[in-house]
């Protein structure tokens, strides 16, 4: 059974009528029910079509946090063969928020850095919920300073509500680290693609995002802040997230506008957790186009065209 969110209600009762017509079936009842199942199959179909060519900045954010979206793992799994994963920063401790290694995309080598949030409670609180500390960010740098070394292109999967605020991240630097992180970014001499796959919040976003190219799922958010911390700012109340999200500009649409963004990668109707084999190979056809074309340029080249871009923004806002 699908983890239906609060707009999708009346999706949620019409499957809900199909699943007992169903069990009824399975239970050897004479009357036949196919024909009923057909008819509300197709209403679901309709609905699930409806709700989704019109959500708000608000339930897009629900979407993009949706439990069953495909992660980091996820994506690691069906486009990178011979993933061997890289742990710790060599200045403190290892943070499972971030995943980083080496694998190879279609046959060439990459490396791959992203936020992991886990898929259950277990997975979850070792991932810290996508939260990085300091450390995680640390090892983000020594992976990109490895992959520039040796001419690797470096493929960031952003997934997380910010970097973890805890006394001991800021303790041990997390800003510093988030800065570093973010200009070594600027420094390589590499192509560095980045996707948004859900959530990308605040810094701790930024941190790994500062790429050539950049690209969100359809359904995916992007922002200085959650809507509910934005909420909290302003009014003092969380419960006006949904004002929030409304007025940042957060969503795919409203960044590819801007010029924050290159492209929007489509989702199945419903969102990608209801097609993520679908999701997932449109990303990486999506990456290998760009890794393709920003393998045409040189090093110094591209990093002086990346650090231009981040220059040029919000001229002529």
């Amino acid at each position: 059974m699908h983890t239906y969110l609060d707009f999708e209600k009346p999706l949620s009762d019409i499957e809900g009528k199909i699943h007992e017509l169903q069990k009824l079936a399975g239970d050897g009842e004479i009357i036949d029910t196919s024909a009923e199942i057909e008819k509300l199959k197709t209403r679901a179909g309709e609905t699930l079509a409806e709700l989704y060519s019109k959500l708000t900045p608000w339930q897009k954010t629900q979407v993009a946090r949706h439990p069953d979206r495909p992660h980091f793992v996820d994506y690691v799994g069906a486009l990178i063969d011979e993933f061997t994963p890289l742990a710790g920063d060599r200045k403190y401790a290892n943070d499972e928020a971030i995943q980083a290694g080496f694998g190879r995309f279609r046959g060439e080598p990459v490396a791959i850095i992203g936020q992991e949030k886990g898929h259950d409670t277990e997975t979850r609180i070792r991932h810290n919920f996508g939260s990085a500390r300091p450390e995680g960010y640390r090892k983000a740098v020594r992976l990109m300073e490895l992959a520039d070394r040796f001419k690797i292109p470096v493929l960031t999967l952003i997934d997380t509500s910010g970097a973890y605020p805890g006394v001991g991240a800021e303790e041990r630097g997390q800003a510093e680290a988030i800065a570093r992180s973010t200009e070594a970014c600027l420094n390589i001499k590499v192509p560095i693609v980045s996707v948004i796959l859900g959530e990308g919040g605040s810094g701790g976003a930024i941190a790994i995002a500062t790429a050539d190219r950049v690209y969100m799922l359809e359904h995916a958010i992007y922002s200085v802040i959650s809507p509910e911390g934005a909420a909290s700012i302003l009014w003092r109340d969380a419960t006006r997230a949904k004002d929030a999200a409304t007025n940042m500009k957060i969503t795919a649409q409203d960044l590819k506008a801007l010029g924050i963004i290159d492209d929007i990668i489509s989702e199945p109707v419903g969102g990608a957790h209801r097609g993520p084999q679908a999701v997932v190979r449109k990303t990486g056809d999506i990456v290998a186009a760009a890794f393709a074309d920003l393998g045409k340029l040189e090093g110094d080249q591209l990093r002086q065209l990346r650090r231009q871009r981040y220059l040029n923004m919000g001229h002529g806002a």
